[in-house]
């Protein structure tokens, strides 16, 4: 039996105030049902282990996913004792998602060394996996090296690591080694197709997604509330192929860029048509259908993004009253 946090939708959590929002926030994800709370970790945001551990101290079922954390800024040693500890306060709730991070942040910012960053993700996923198993390691690859090391505790059940990664050669990679992939924000039902595609995967294999939910019975209303973050983020990931696979080339996306780089407003921008690619934002009927086709693109789950002002704990009801009953039932009519 498949655990729920890989078929039943989950809720992100991010943000500057979370660290005085995220025991609230965690609460009101498992009142709603939700089965899964996920720790967006941006550079110099608040860190993600502190934030998981707070969120699984006040729950019992939710799953608490680190979605994701790199080992460049931790050493992967350190992610194992982290990620043990917390498996520690949530016995069997929870996920670790590891991804490489990006040059900017890592090597520019923080003076890290960022060679091969995708050998980098092969080792580091390695190291994890074999402490967190119990093993005594010794390791010496090209960017990673432990001596004789072990975990002075362990957790008993075994750990999903999932990989947080886009390109071809590291989804190949994660249908290798991991147990899954977490989409990034700005995936589409393509992006799934694609994933599933390259990855490979012989045995069980979970495919999530960050996907910008915005549901109300003013479907214009829930519309623009996507657009200023679906706005920064085509200028984020500008020329990438996440959004080759939706469609959308680089001239499409460079005024995004453009605003992006000067500070301009660019949500005006934001065609509805851009915001049906890639995401699920209108009525609770219209979410329904665009749900179908990210359950038909072979999504296992999807990671519920609220945009919007005010609350999370406020929001995460209106949203899951739709999204739960939905999802379950494309879920039963594809068993």
């Amino acid at each position: 039996m498949e655990p729920s946090w890989s078929s039943t939708p989950g809720i992100a959590f991010f943000g500057a105030d979370s660290p005085t929002r995220v025991t609230g926030w965690a609460r009101a994800a498992e009142r709603a049902g939700l089965a899964s709370a996920w720790i967006i970790e941006d550079y110099f945001h608040p860190g993600a282990y502190a934030l998981a551990a707070a969120a699984a101290a006040v729950t019992e079922r939710l799953a608490i996913g680190l979605g994701v954390v790199n080992p460049y800024t931790r050493h992967p040693a350190l992610v194992a004792m982290e990620t043990a500890a917390l498996a520690g306060i949530a016995p069997g709730r929870v996920v670790l998602g590891l991804g490489s991070s990006n040059r900017p942040w890592v090597e520019r910012q923080m003076a890290i060394p960022f060679k091969t960053p995708l050998g980098g993700l092969r080792e580091g996923a390695e190291i994890v996996r074999r402490l967190l198993a119990g093993e005594r390691v010794t390791f010496r690859g090209e960017t990673f090296r432990v001596e004789d090391v072990h975990l002075e505790w362990t957790p008993r059940e075994r750990i999903p690591l999932l990989l947080g990664v886009k390109g071809p050669r590291a989804l190949r990679l994660a249908g290798e080694i991991a147990d899954g992939v977490i989409c990034s924000l700005l995936s589409s039902p393509e992006h799934v197709r694609r994933v599933r595609r390259t990855a490979g995967a012989r045995g069980p294999f979970a495919v999530l997604a960050y996907v910008l939910t915005s549901i109300d019975r003013d479907g214009r209303r829930a519309r623009d509330a996507v657009r200023p973050l679906l706005a920064r983020y085509l200028g984020l990931l500008h020329g990438q192929s996440i959004l080759a696979d939706a469609g959308l080339g680089p001239e499409r996306t460079q005024p995004f860029r453009d605003a992006l780089g000067s500070g301009a407003a660019a949500a005006h921008l934001v065609a509805d048509e851009l915001i049906d690619a890639l995401a699920v934002a209108g009525t609770p009927e219209h979410c329904r259908q665009q749900l179908a086709r990210w359950a038909e693109a072979g999504l296992h789950a999807p990671i519920a993004v609220l945009p919007g002002d005010g609350d999370l704990a406020d929001r995460i009801p209106l949203c899951t009253e739709t999204l739960l009953p939905a999802w379950n039932e494309l879920a039963e009519s594809r068993a």
